[in-house]
């Protein structure tokens, strides 16, 4: 039998990560496919949030509702282009000029203030990944956005980040978030209540907490004014 060298087990080694690189995108994209008419039922992000709060309270649930894409108030959908995804309708998945202007704030602060993710990668993110900044993670949110885009319109897109995002500590989605903060349904959010939420989203179990924080609600203000703007599906 041949001795295989230090190389070939380098290089079969290399062989095995591909193909296990390859496998978890074919699982990952046919759970997209299935949930281009199915809605999901749970997220990454959501199992995390829940093993966190399960550590202290084992009985802990998550704040969690689907509503469909109809029952959500279009003050909500307009509040949150303009707050996170400005060219939503536009792009295709990445806002280059975006990246770009976030990348130059945080050089500028020499810290990171801005992300410039869209929403399609914000979606990408909390359906399958972890809030971890490293760039292996980046490459797998962008083949994952990439993927998301190709499969699903951008009301599908809207509807399920709309249904999954976290908005506070143990809260999920737009249902949950209009019962915790305002006892209302997603249907009736107004204006205001809709701009503080989209406000919210960059840090939702601070804002949780701290919902008088003078950055919240400056930043309700300036969403507010850029509602009238905003293009939705």
């Amino acid at each position: 039998m041949k001795k295989v060298g230090v190389k070939g087990w380098i290089g079969r080694g290399l062989l095995l990560l591909l193909a296990l690189f390859l496998v978890w995108n074919v699982w990952m994209l046919l759970h997209i496919t299935a949930w281009r008419w199915i809605n999901p039922s749970s997220t990454a992000f959501m199992a995390v949030q829940l093993e966190r709060l399960q550590e202290t309270n084992p009985d802990a649930q998550l704040e969690f509702e689907w509503v469909d894409y109809e029952k959500i108030s279009p003050n909500l959908k307009r509040a949150l282009v303009a707050s996170e995804d400005a060219k939503f309708l536009e792009h295709e998945g990445f806002d280059w000029e975006g990246m770009q202007t976030a990348w130059e704030k945080n050089i500028k602060k020499g810290r990171i203030v801005a992300g410039g993710s869209t929403i399609s990668q914000q979606l990408a993110k909390n359906l399958f990944l972890s809030s971890s900044r490293n760039p292996l993670r980046k490459v797998e949110e962008a083949i994952l956005t990439v993927m998301i885009e190709a499969v699903w319109d951008k009301r599908r897109i809207f509807e399920v980040y709309l249904n999954v995002i976290e908005w506070g500590d143990g809260v999920f989605g737009a249902q949950a978030a209009a019962q915790h903060y305002y006892k209302t349904s997603a249907a009736k959010l107004s204006s205001s209540q809709a701009a503080k939420l989209a406000s919210m989203v960059t840090n939702p179990r601070y804002f949780d907490k701290n919902r008088s924080d003078r950055r919240l609600l400056r930043k309700t203000a300036i969403i507010q004014r850029r509602m009238g703007y905003a293009d939705i599906p």
